[in-house]
C-alpha cells in the first residue's frame, strides 16, 4: 500500500486535473494545492487525522483567498423605467414579444390580469433570465 505523502500527493494532480476538465470554479484546484502542500508535509507529520485537519484548513483558507482576489463579475443590469413597443399582444399571465434597445425580446406584463395590445408603447421595470417585465404607458401617466 503507498504511503500517505504520495496519496496526498496523487489526490492533489487528480483534483488540479479534475479543474481543467470540469471547471468548478477553481474548488478543485485549491482542494487539490490543498492536498499537494498535505502531501510535503506527510514525510514529516505522520497523523492522518492532523494531515486531514490541515487539507480541510488549507482548501477553505486557499477558497476564500482566491474567491476575493478574483475580480467580481459585473452583472448585465436593465435600467428601470426604460421604454420599449409591444411587437405581440402580452395576454394575461402569457409571454409576448417587444421591440426593447432594437432587439426584439420575450416579455410578460408586471400585472398578471391585464393585457397589452401590439404597437403599444410599455415600460421595462424588470428581467427575469431572459423575459422583460414591462408595464403598460397608461399605467404610468395615471
Amino acid at each position: 500500500m503507498p504511503s500517505a505523502p504520495i496519496l496526498w500527493l496523487t489526490a492533489g494532480l487528480i483534483l488540479c486535473l479534475m479543474e481543467l476538465v470540469l471547471p468548478t470554479a477553481f474548488v478543485e484546484l485549491t482542494m487539490g494545492v490543498s492536498a499537494l502542500i498535505v502531501g510535503v508535509i506527510a514525510w514529516f507529520v505522520p497523523s492522518l487525522t492532523v494531515q486531514v485537519v490541515l487539507w480541510l484548513l488549507l482548501s477553505i483558507a486557499l477558497t476564500v483567498l482566491l474567491r476575493r482576489l478574483l475580480p467580481k463579475r459585473s452583472r448585465t443590469i436593465i435600467e428601470d423605467a426604460k421604454e420599449a413597443k409591444t411587437l405581440t399582444e402580452i395576454a394575461p399571465g402569457e409571454t409576448g414579444r417587444v421591440l426593447y434597445e432594437g432587439n426584439s425580446w420575450q416579455a410578460r406584463c408586471e400585472d398578471d390580469r391585464m393585457t397589452i395590445a401590439p404597437d403599444q408603447r410599455v415600460y421595462v421595470v424588470g428581467r427575469r433570465g431572459t423575459t422583460l417585465i414591462v408595464i403598460p404607458e397608461s399605467l404610468v401617466q395615471l
